[in-house]
């Protein structure tokens, strides 16, 4: 067990950002709502969560879950791993992960969950669905909702905290997570080479989700880097600090997923140092590649996780 710096401040209910429409980015969460809470434990969980209607995630019908304070809901077993690893993971672990990092639950914060069939709950989540998706004619069946309530980083000696939440929902057919932000301040731990007074640097939080067959994994742009601190003001739904996939099969609206990135409707991108084959994401959410290759008065650079067609930094102009 690691050691335990002598730090403990107030904790507070918070119900995350606004969104466009005037509500919480976040769910309702809490003791209001009839949440319950994780062990206050370093690197803890639940045991094993029965859950009352099935939830498919990619191809795996699942009827039970945990949830890890690390910032991970997972299926199968629970996650003690403070460090995160980027997905897909080589031992094949299913979970979705809106911020796998060293969360440390006794300096501060708690990690709520529930399971929930009320109406105003699924009336809202079915809404939301709809939005983001609105061909499927969706009808929210079941909910569950985990929060991760201004939790701290191990070895803290700073008051920064952290607000996210993971929330699955099914119509006992089709599956959704959607990943919300609220206030995100630190990034790491000490023990995964954090500062303890600045909580970032080292290895910082992985956010997405991993399926466990090595094919269908999604990395949040920025995870596992410095830039997962701005993940609040981020979004593949025009909702920042939200990101939605549909998970029986792979579709995230907004745009298209390539290896594991996310490109938005009609971006444009060349698939690899050889900026040799162009490729386009279209809105029916199919990446289409062709052989095209740079012009000659540009030359082939890294931007991001994609390969554009630029001018040269030696150029004359």
């Amino acid at each position: 067990m690691r050691s335990l710096p002598l730090l403990i401040f107030a904790v507070t209910l918070w119900l995350g950002g606004i969104s466009a429409d005037g509500e919480s980015t976040l769910y309702p969460y809490g003791p209001s709502v009839g949440d319950k809470i994780t062990p206050v434990a370093d690197d803890g969980a639940t045991s094993a969560i029965p859950i009352s209607v099935p939830f498919t995630f990619f191809g795996r019908t699942h009827k039970s879950l945990y949830v890890n304070n690390n910032g991970v809901v997972s299926f199968g077993v629970s996650v003690s791993k403070y460090t995160p690893d980027a997905f897909p993971l080589a031992d094949g672990s299913p979970f979705v992960a809106p911020f796998w990092a060293d969360v440390d639950n006794r300096l501060g914060g708690k990690v709520y969950y529930r399971e929930t069939t009320d109406p105003p709950t699924l009336q809202r989540i079915t809404h939301d669905i709809n939005k983001y998706f609105p061909n499927l004619h969706y009808k929210a069946k079941w909910v569950f909702v985990a929060t991760w309530d201004k939790v701290a980083y191990f070895s803290s000696l700073s008051k920064k905290t952290n607000t996210f939440q993971a929330v699955l929902s099914t119509d006992g057919k089709r599956s959704f997570i959607i990943l919300n932000y609220g206030d995100v301040t630190w990034t790491t731990g000490a023990a995964s080479g954090g500062n303890r007074v600045t909580g970032l640097g080292g290895t910082p939080a992985q956010a997405g989700f991993n399926s466990g067959d090595k094919t269908h994994y999604f990395n949040i742009p920025g995870s596992r880097t410095d830039e997962i601190i701005n993940i609040g003001h981020t979004s593949n739904v025009n909702v920042p600090g939200r990101w939605v996939f549909q998970v029986d099969a792979f579709k995230a609206p907004g745009g298209c997923v390539f290896e594991a990135n996310f490109a938005r409707y009609n971006d444009t991108f060349w698939k690899d140092e050889t900026c040799e084959t162009k490729c386009v994401c279209n809105t029916d959410g199919e990446v289409a590649c062709t052989e095209e290759s740079c012009p000659a008065s540009l030359v082939c650079q890294p931007s991001a996780w994609r390969f554009t067609c630029q001018i040269s930094l030696g150029s004359c102009f």
